[in-house]
């Protein structure tokens, strides 16, 4: 007689909430419809007559705002619910995206684009934070490291291998502006699925009804000086995104208008790197859990992308070429996946203020969105592409020296979800 348990098996024995497992291709999903433009939004606006100064500040102010709700996810989930706090992301994602296409772009309004995209930034991570909340909350302590390597396999999947081709795809069909509208169909796809999920605390808090929403945000903030570990990863959280999230606001300009690669090739590239960091999120979940997620991050993420970041200028300079530039790009997004398994290691640092921390930790993601491209906004004029590159690196080499503050005992215990809620 077959086992009829074996597909829930292979999910367990994968590192998989099973519970939870529609919720992650929602996120797949919906990573995908905010991630579409990200590709191509600074060369299309560029060609609409926007000034690149503006644009970067429109990319930084969308980083201000994404940090702000990143912090407030991890407390107001504990409050109303994971489901519920992406039930609104998702909505203040459409309205304001709706409005940044229509009133920024179409009518071309320098003040309203910056404006409505900057709020857009409100969205995503009540939705993506909300649901990484729900993983941590649920997942058994022994495989977390792998459920949240899943969940950044969801999120890159998306965001930055998915879109890019999408957005390629897409363009060639219908054009840029469309394609813009386009992501809100994905949007609702993915928002559709997340409310679909029926695991253990989606639907009710996980804390204490009486819960105040105010009181949790001043703990993600208050950590960080109560617990000093908790501003180190804070800290080396906002150094992983200067990158990721840099990149986009100038090098498309710089492989399409200085290198002369045609777009679809620098969207292929920028797909294909972020398919590599796909395999390596999974593989840096399962080194953390095996060998400590310290050195992993050290090694993996910070020093790895410090080398890489600086190649990925040198090597598409000095070549010109379509395949290095490809292996350059992976190799720094492979060793970006060595900060992945960083969410698995509040609990290890602040076992007893575990909500807290991811709050703090979700304020250091949220806020790297913002220090890219205010660092490209500072730097590009005065120091150019290379400068930026080489001031990205060092952000990296700060990185790894931050982790020697990180180190974690290998008896710490890591303690059992405090939701009151059952594991997977």
């Amino acid at each position: 007689m077959p086992d009829l348990r074996t597909p829930r098996n292979l999910l367990e024995k994968a590192g998989l909430p099973r519970p939870l497992a529609l919720g992650y291709l929602a996120l797949a999903l919906f990573m995908i419809g905010d991630g579409v433009e990200q590709g191509y939004l600074s060369a299309f606006l560029t060609d609409q007559g926007f000034a690149a100064h503006h644009i970067a500040v429109m990319f930084t102010l969308y980083g201000v705002t994404a940090g702000i709700s990143a912090w407030m996810a991890a407390a107001l989930s504990d409050v109303f619910g994971p489901r519920r706090l992406m039930l609104a992301g998702a909505v203040v994602w459409v309205i304001f995206h709706a409005l940044f296409v229509t009133l920024g772009v179409m009518d071309h309004s320098g003040a309203l684009l910056l404006v409505c995209y900057g709020l857009r930034g409100f969205g995503y991570p009540l939705f993506a934070y909300g649901f990484l909340m729900w993983i941590v909350k649920t997942a058994q302590p022994a495989r977390l490291g792998m459920a949240v390597g899943w969940f950044w396999f969801a999120y890159i999947a998306g965001f930055s291998t998915l879109s890019p081709l999408v957005a390629k795809a897409s363009i060639a069909v219908i054009g840029p502006l469309p394609t813009l509208w386009a992501g809100l169909v994905v949007i609702a796809a993915g928002t559709a699925l997340a409310l679909a999920v029926r695991a253990p605390g989606g639907n009710r808090p996980v804390s204490k009804l009486d819960e105040n929403p105010l009181r949790g945000l001043v703990n993600g903030v208050s950590v960080l000086w109560q617990e000093p570990k908790v501003a180190v990863a804070g800290l080396v959280r906002v150094i992983n995104g200067v990158s990721q999230f840099g990149f986009p606001v100038f090098l498309p300009v710089y492989f399409t208008k200085s290198l002369g690669f045609p777009l679809g090739d620098w969207l292929t590239i920028y797909s294909v790197m972020y398919l590599v960091n796909l395999g390596a999120n999974l593989l840096a979940g399962y080194w953390g859990d095996r060998y400590g997620i310290t050195p992993v991050l050290r090694w993996m993420g910070c020093a790895g992308c410090a080398v890489t970041t600086v190649a990925f200028y040198y090597i598409p300079t000095a070549t010109h070429s379509f395949w290095l530039s490809l292996l350059t790009g992976s190799l720094f997004c492979a060793c970006l996946a060595g900060f992945s398994p960083m969410s698995a290691l509040m609990p290890q640092i602040a076992p007893q203020r575990t909500g807290a921390a991811m709050a703090g930790l979700n304020l250091g993601a949220g806020l790297g969105t913002a220090a890219g491209p205010a660092l490209v906004s500072l730097c590009l004029g005065p120091l150019g592409v290379v400068g930026v590159m080489w001031v990205f690196g060092a952000c990296y080499a700060l990185g790894a020296a931050l982790t020697l503050f990180l180190r974690v005992s290998s008896r710490t215990p890591v303690p059992a979800p405090d939701s009151g809620l059952p594991v997977s």
